[in-house]
């Protein structure tokens, strides 16, 4: 018979000298389940002496003393801990905020390499380093229980035979989307699983993402994050979650099974099932700073451990490096904090079965002393890992601080939210200046931005609107940003929309202008969906949620934020379903290289072509007319240069796009028979649904004219020749 080992909470009750620890490991990092007991391990090089903090199920602790050093990691193994069981840490080295030293042993710390946290911060002052009315003298309160604990997490799940889609880039459709958002009004989905990763897992809302044609979700941060206290003082809450503490842990509210660690489960439970239905999972990831604030914050882990590792010092080290706008930066110029980044990027892909990552603010990460270097540390370690190479890599590719904008910088293996793209598309509709040929190289993939580093047009991420502006709908209907509710008296948020409201700020009941929103959002569908590069769609533009006009809406959980099921536009959402389709049938609308503007396997015309509205080619001079609102484009689908995965020619329809920004309707020339003889309308933003194929829809011959209606967007395939 085998003795029961000990639990930490049957110990905690009955005191610390019952509980047993041995000298332990110091890898891997973190709190390590084997089945009979735990290994912590932690990394400080300041520390004058680490001590482990396990709590039972009232929240009395029992302190360990960490006495084992390897390297400056301080490591324990403690039998009879086992998932659930939660702990902290305390770390007792200097205090000299002056010297950027910040050690306080009365404050309970996250585990920075925690698997799960249970709890919340209880905001007050024991969870501040520093005394109320001086920052110089270090807080004697105890903040434990004011702290989150991190817990104890089973590191074994049965993923069966779950297989990653490895969508490639070209044939991926991005749905940005957020976890509690989607699911917490859904009428399909069961209350107790609202808001929840289960949620997203269920089969309605699975099936819901399979007809929409996304290929993947990309959820906003996961990572455990802090409800700011500010936020929390004035009745508000971070909904986004960008205010990450352990990049290891699934966030603790998104559960619907309990905080123990069952999140994690549960976490892996919804990858499965999205991969089941072919949908990989991206995570936005916010490695720039941390929930911790700058020198006035919060003391909740990295800045109680080392926090001249882990931030990034001001020349006076009391204060911080801030590249972000939230008060710190992550010193990634340290070796332990880019081992802690690959090891959670690690983790996330082998243990959690996530596709890839986009980086918030990434041009912060590539930053070495005071400028951005695309060849950093950080870009270094990611192309030689033989882990994360293989996944999608996304960048943000700008932060705040100086020369932050990096549109186009990063290396190979990377792709961009394109906020190029995102700009001349939105100026180009609602009617301002600019050169046509802008509009042409954001059409065409980019290549002005990305070629020239080896890249191919799937490095552009495209999108119109993100969780970080103004929804679709609200785009159209708003010129200002109305961020009233924030509680910051409408200062917050970019003041730079590129919106046009279609003659009426806000809500209306005038037909006209109604009409003209919802064209102006299938325009905007229908341009990004027929761009070359990967659309993003931003959940719920299909179906015309609002904001009201609030353009950062970070920290609205509520019903302003959370999907409005029973108010969804149908008819924009079956146009949207038919867009996704459309790309993904004809190849010439995801086009894996460059246009070459020439013609092509043995073609008798180019890959591409542009036309002035009398059906004439475009000349020179035509690209430098920034009055010019209309442009054709052929778009050769016999003139692939692709392979399928077989090594078999890629073969697509051809079509003529016609775009129209005048507030006037025009008549529309077809070019002469060269590019083709017969044509018959598929798409006409005019109208709420495309037309189907091979139906009775419009047909037209070469040289005939059709008329564009202000602000609109025709496609016409090309009957004759290659389908």
């Amino acid at each position: 018979m085998i003795a029961r080992v000990p639990r930490a909470s049957d110990a905690a009750a009955a005191g610390a000298g019952n509980l047993a620890a041995w000298p332990g490991q110091p890898f891997p990092l973190g709190a390590t389940w084997d089945g009979i007991g735990t290994n912590f391990s932690v990394y400080s090089e300041v520390a004058e002496g680490v001590e482990l903090g396990l709590f039972d199920a009232y929240g009395r602790e029992t302190r360990l003393a960490m006495s084992e050093q390897t390297a400056f990691i301080h490591h324990i193994y403690v039998p009879g801990v086992g998932p659930g069981d939660e702990y902290g840490f305390r770390v007792r080295g200097p205090w000299a905020p002056a010297a950027g030293k910040r050690n306080n042993r009365s404050k309970l710390l996250l585990d920075p390499y925690g698997k799960a946290v249970r709890g919340a911060v209880r905001w007050g002052p024991s969870v501040y380093p520093y005394r109320f009315g001086d920052e110089t003298r270090a807080s004697t309160s105890d903040s434990a229980r004011a702290m989150p604990k991190s817990v104890v997490a089973n590191p074994y799940f049965d993923w069966g035979v779950d297989r990653r889609p490895s969508t490639p880039l070209h044939e991926t459709v991005i749905y940005e989307t957020h976890v509690k958002g989607l699911t917490q009004r859904h009428p399909s989905v069961p209350p107790n699983l609202r808001g929840t990763y289960a949620g997203l897992a269920t089969p309605d809302v699975i099936e819901y993402l399979l007809g929409l044609g996304v290929t993947a979700v990309e959820l906003l941060p996961v990572h455990q994050f802090v409800h700011d206290h500010r936020l929390v003082r004035d009745g508000l809450r971070n909904y986004w979650g960008y205010n990450s503490i352990c990049y290891l842990a699934p966030h603790n509210e998104y559960s619907a099974s309990g905080d123990r660690g069952s999140q994690v489960q549960e976490f892996k439970q919804m990858v499965r099932a999205l991969h089941d239905a072919g949908i990989e999972v991206i995570l936005d990831v916010v490695y720039n700073h941390t929930a911790e604030g700058n020198h006035l914050g919060p003391m909740l882990s990295f800045k109680g451990i080392d926090n001249e590792a882990y931030y990034r010092l001001a020349d006076d080290p009391r204060y911080y490096v801030d590249y972000t706008g939230t008060g710190n930066t992550l010193n990634m110029r340290h070796p332990h904090v880019l081992q802690l980044m690959m090891d959670s990027l690690r983790y996330w892909v082998i243990d959690m079965h996530v596709d890839g990552f986009r980086f918030d603010l990434a041009a912060t990460l590539a930053r070495t002393l005071h400028d951005v270097d695309r060849l950093s540390a950080f870009f270094d370690v990611i192309q030689q890992d033989p882990i994360i190479s293989q996944v999608k890599l996304i960048a943000e590719p700008w932060d705040v601080g100086e020369g932050g904008y990096q549109v186009g910088n990063f290396p190979p293996l990377w792709s961009e939210w394109n906020g190029r793209y995102r700009d001349t598309v939105r100026d180009y509709w609602r009617g301002r200046d600019q050169t046509i040929g802008e509009l042409a190289q954001r059409l065409t993939g980019s290549s002005d931005l990305y070629e020239a580093t080896g890249r191919r047009p799937s490095a552009s991420i495209n999108f119109i609107t993100a969780h970080d502006g103004l929804t679709l709908r609200d785009l159209v209907s708003y010129e200002q940003k109305h961020n009233e509710a924030n509680g910051e008296e409408n200062r917050d948020g970019t003041d730079d929309n590129r919106s046009w409201n279609c003659g009426v700020e806000g809500d209306t009941d005038d037909a006209d202008i109604l009409e003209c929103r919802k064209r102006q959002q299938r325009n905007f569908l229908a341009t990004l969906m027929l761009s070359q590069g990967v659309p993003m769609l931003l959940a719920g533009d299909e179906i015309g949620r609002t904001q009201r006009g609030n353009n950062n809406a970070y920290c609205q959980d509520n019903e302003a934020s959370w999907f409005d099921w029973e108010q969804a536009d149908e008819n924009l959402l079956a146009f949207t379903c038919e867009l996704t389709s459309l790309r993904r049938e004809h190849a010439v609308f995801r086009r894996r290289r460059w246009f070459q503007g020439r013609a092509i396997h043995g073609s008798e015309v180019s890959d591409i072509a542009w036309f002035r509205p009398d059906g004439t080619p475009m000349a020179d001079d035509d690209w430098n007319a920034a009055f010019a609102k209309t442009l054709g484009v052929f778009l050769n689908g016999e003139a692939l240069p692709d392979l399928d995965s077989r090594g078999r020619p890629v073969h697509s329809a051809s079509f003529y796009m016609v775009f129209n920004a005048h507030a006037e309707p025009l008549r529309i020339t077809l070019p002469e028979a060269a590019w083709g003889r017969r044509w018959r309308l598929r798409l006409d933003t005019a109208r709420d649904r495309l037309y189907a194929d091979n139906s009775d829809a419009p047909a037209f011959k070469a040289g005939d004219w059709i008329e564009a209606l202000d602000r609109s967007l025709l496609l016409l395939r090309r009957l004759d020749g290659a389908s």
